[in-house]
């Protein structure tokens, strides 16, 4: 009895880190960041600052595979009014994430108030507009030739 006593402190830190360490991704770049670290080292960190803070402060809320966050529904039955965007299936422009941060989304959307302020949201939309859409699936094309008259 006292042995297992003694053995159930360990087996619930082991318990406790393979729960923690469940779903973990990490931040992960890739080429993208290498290539502009080779052409402007200076964006370049501001892009890994804005996964950092993407990473912290964005991923109880939305994906991101950059950033290593799964914090969107994956089905729409299941969201909740606080689940935003998967922007891996979404394209951002940089205007448009830079907007949304300071005015706290859009058409009513919530984005905590002072999430990001200053250098922080535009480093946050820097990244946002560079990772967002990597899933994204273009709309067919028109197929054949204009009508006439146009």
């Amino acid at each position: 009895m006292t042995r297992r006593r003694a053995l159930l402190p360990v087996f619930t830190v082991a318990g406790a880190a393979l729960v923690t360490a469940c779903g973990t991704q990490g931040i992960d770049l890739g080429s993208k960041q290498k290539q502009l670290r080779a052409q402007n080292a200076a964006e370049a960190s501001q892009v890994h600052h804005g996964a950092t803070l993407f990473s912290q402060r964005c991923s109880g809320c939305h994906t991101l595979a950059a950033a290593g966050t799964h914090g969107s529904a994956t089905s729409i039955k299941y969201r909740l009014r606080t689940n935003g965007p998967n922007f891996n299936n979404r394209k951002e422009q940089y205007e448009q994430v830079l907007y949304a941060i300071r005015n706290g989304g859009f058409s009513g959307a919530i984005i905590p108030q002072n999430l990001a302020v200053g250098q922080d949201a535009v480093d946050l939309a820097k990244f946002v507009s560079r990772y967002a859409g990597s899933k994204a699936k273009s709309p067919p094309g028109p197929s054949g030739s204009p009508p006439s008259g146009f």
